[in-house]
């Protein structure tokens, strides 16, 4: 295929497009009226103390991004080139690495705004309007942010490759995102479970309150919480895999396919646009309707728009001949291949975790005979529920690799088998904008039920935004599932980029990971290794945030006289003041381990040494996410399905049980299970650059 730049102003065109109609939709949402005077109070309180929290997180960022800027864009005067290529370092790399971290934190500003803002206007619609407006004010403001990861993401790569025009010099891009939505991730798992937790603790088991009682001075601490969390840290975090696994494929496709391979992900990430926001429209309910069925025809159509748009795709760049053969097919069942994991993940998450399956019904059961019983049960659910997934993830991988061997000419199969398996990684991510809607939609959701509660509303709005909240518990689980998927296949695709890079810095005709070598052992023992640390870090980071926490709400009930009684206000500042400062000073040491680790392996053991360590650091960091994220989220819903009625309900001892595995599951499911993910990608892209720069295998 000859080389048409313009196919590239198309693709950063979607990308535009994206973002414009997701500032629009937030103006249309922010037009909702927020209700009464004390609403209105509440949304601010929780938009202020999410937007001060981000603040000081991206002021902490910006030195550690600086450094990494400066160290890019210096390293060209000291490194010598490869003859007849370009480094991925100097000052196109530096730039592109701000960008990346600029366009990350852009989408998480705009998408916070979004949900904060529009808690409030979710209450008053159930309140005035029904169910099916308060559906469609809480899945649009989720919509702002998952069209901004996927517009910011798309816009930025595309951008750049226009003004470079060569994918190796703008891979930094990807390292960029991947930098803040480590931390982002990190940072906001910290916060919003050291309120959880510490609020928990103090408010429903000792002081005997609900969830969300205005009494509890870390009840808006917990409502930030669930924004910096699940919509900032989310969205940061497919970005990154938007972004990487497009850069990863589109420098494996430019080896392969030359200019062909590169535009084909980047169109492709622009048909996944068009099919979010048309599907947009299709998530609609009445006010007797089901809201799960409303979001999951929205996610269904993203795919089918996808899968139909990917057919054209692939004929029309991949056109059949004796160049390409009938590869376009092959490119486009792997495309598929990663739409049906995406479904099927989903399905398997909700098996695990949701209270209407019968692994958390034994996880329930298992409350009667107290703590000890209730926290074995939930670990093995965990442990349990990693199969099933890793199958996917291992048939996703061969299938998509047999199918473009099977359709390309004679004699380049396995050369080009490759390349299938970066496509099943870009299906999987092209619907991003929809899953993260989706995700995000559920803090919108659960801040409406909140809000509800510490103004008093009727009974019958808590009942609707309770409904959407147990829809947004759904969706918030097949997001961190759909996360995980996303991390290990575009880990593999970059792994696959990084071989390229090597391959071509020593001039080999082959780069052969063989685990008989034992400097290629020593990187997976060392890389299987990290995510423990991560994991163990911060876990301790939120049990220590939670202890000062707990320590807080007990000090503002001894000494805030009349606060059980209503006759005065919690000081909730304080609350949120003690989050953000924990989690500021506890996500250092995690993102200096995920920067460092590939960069001390890549340049004191060489190539080698460091293929292992991406090897072990993505198998095990893999199956780490896969059963923190499923034990937490399986406790958390057995909790809720006691409190709906079974076993004697709230108050009851097998209740009590429960809040103490969901309190254990809290830093599981929401902190150290998600940090996973930004640490695979992290390596993977700091080891994109690392490979043309490496010294010895």
């Amino acid at each position: 295929m000859e080389q048409n730049i313009t196919l590239a102003y198309y693709a950063a065109g979607s990308g535009l497009i994206a973002i414009i109609f997701a500032v629009v939709t937030l103006a249309n949402v922010l037009k909702k009226d927020m209700g009464t005077p004390a609403m209105r109070d509440l949304s601010n309180a929780v938009n202020e103390g999410a937007m001060a929290f981000m603040n000081r997180q991206y002021k902490t960022m910006i030195p550690f991004a600086l450094v990494i800027f400066v160290a890019l864009w210096a390293a060209e005067f000291i490194i010598e080139p490869v003859e007849g290529s370009h480094l991925p370092v100097g000052a196109p790399s530096a730039v592109s690495f701000l960008v990346g971290a600029v366009c990350s934190a852009i989408a998480g500003y705009l998408g916070m705004n979004s949900t904060t803002k529009s808690n409030a206007r979710t209450t008053e619609a159930a309140r005035s309007e029904g169910l099916g407006a308060a559906l469609d004010v809480a899945f649009k403001a989720g919509a702002v942010m998952g069209l901004s990861v996927a517009g910011l993401g798309l816009l930025g790569v595309s951008g750049l490759y226009i003004v470079y025009q060569d994918p190796l010099i703008i891979n930094s891009f990807a390292f960029g995102a991947s930098l803040i939505a480590f931390f982002a991730r990190v940072g906001g798992g910290i916060f919003t479970k050291a309120a959880d937790v510490g609020g928990d603790l103090v408010g429903k088991v000792e002081a005997g309150i609900p969830e969300d009682d205005p009494r509890n001075p870390a009840t808006i601490a917990d409502n930030v919480g669930d924004n910096v969390g699940d919509t900032a840290g989310m969205g940061a975090d497919l970005f990154e895999s938007y972004a990487a696994t497009t850069i990863a494929a589109m420098l494996i496709g430019n080896a392969l396919f030359g200019f062909a391979g590169v535009i084909f992900p980047l169109l492709l990430g622009a048909i996944g646009i068009f099919a979010a926001i048309v599907s947009t429209f299709f998530v609609r309910t009445s006010d007797d309707g089901n809201p799960q069925t409303a979001l999951n025809i929205g996610i269904w159509s993203t795919n089918v728009l996808t899968a139909i748009g990917t057919w054209f795709l692939a004929k029309s760049i991949f056109p059949i001949g004796p160049e390409y053969g009938n590869v376009s097919t092959g490119i486009f069942l792997a495309v598929v291949a990663g739409l049906i994991v995406n479904v099927a993940i989903g399905w398997l998450t909700e098996y695990y975790t949701s209270d209407k399956k019968p692994p958390v019904m034994m996880i329930a059961d298992a409350s009667k005979s107290g703590s000890a019983t209730n926290v074995i049960h939930g670990l093995a659910v965990g442990m349990e529920s990693v199969l099933f997934p890793m199958l996917f993830f291992a048939g996703a991988i061969f299938f998509s690799f047999q199918m473009v061997m099977t359709f390309a000419p004679e004699g380049m199969g396995t050369l080009w088998s490759i390349y299938g398996i970066a496509m099943a990684a870009m299906g999987m991510l092209s619907t991003a904008g929809m899953v993260v809607a989706m995700d995000s939609f559920g803090p919108v959701a659960d801040n409406a039920g909140g809000i509800a509660e510490m103004c008093e509303l009727p009974p019958e709005v808590r009942e609707k935004t309770d409904k959407l909240d147990s829809v947004g518990n759904t969706t918030a689980a097949i997001a961190k599932g759909f996360a995980i998927g996303s991390a290990a296949l575009t880990a593999l695709a970059l792994f696959s980029a990084y071989v390229d890079g090597v391959k071509h810095k020593f001039g080999l005709d082959e780069f052969i990971v063989n685990l008989t070598e034992p400097m290629v052992l020593v990187g997976v023992f060392i890389g299987g290794a990290v995510p423990f640390l991560v994991a163990a870090r911060t876990m301790r980071a939120v049990g220590e945030a939670a202890f000062d926490m707990v320590e807080e709400v007990r000090r503002q009930f001894r000494e805030i006289p009349g606060i059980m009684e209503y006759k005065n206000k919690p000081d909730y500042k304080r609350c949120v003041d003690i989050a953000t400062k924990a989690a500021i000073a506890k996500m250092m040491f995690p993102g200096i381990v995920a920067v460092a680790s590939p960069i001390l392996v890549g340049f004191l053991l060489g190539a080698q040494a460091l293929a292992g360590f991406l090897s072990g650091l993505t198998v095990v960091g893999v199956l780490m996410a896969l059963f923190l994220s499923n034990a937490g989220g399986a406790w958390d819903n057995a909790k809720k399905y006691i409190e709906a009625g079974a076993h004697g309900g709230k108050g009851s001892e097998p209740h009590k049980a429960a809040v103490t595995g969901d309190t254990v599951g809290d830093p599981c499911k929401d902190t150290s299970g998600p940090a996973m993910n930004p640490l695979i990608k992290v390596a993977g892209t700091i080891s994109l650059i690392l490979g043309p720069l490496l010294t010895k295998l």
